[in-house]
């Protein structure tokens, strides 16, 4: 059976992770097109430009993922203010 196989059982973690899981995903994200950015335009796209957002994505990605865990209550909350209910 080939491992593409839809049926194939896969690991996956409990549904009470998923604010943990959405934190690092975002943070890992979002920290690392800010790092692009930030980098380039503070120090321009030289040819140290990769090991300089390497660097600043080593210092970006944890804080940013404890502040997505801190912020998104917060969010949600606004959202729910926000938005009508379906």
């Amino acid at each position: 059976m080939s491992d593409l196989s839809p049926t194939r059982s896969r690991r996956k973690l409990h549904p009470v992770a998923t604010p943990y899981v959405f934190a690092f995903y975002m943070s890992s994200i979002m920290a690392l097109l800010m790092s692009f950015v930030i980098t380039a335009a503070n120090a321009g796209v030289t040819p140290d430009y990769l090991s300089n957002v390497l660097k600043a994505y080593q210092l970006a990605m944890p804080v940013a993922f404890v502040c997505v865990l801190m912020v998104r209550p917060v969010v949600v909350r606004l959202v729910a203010i926000t938005v009508h209910a379906k």
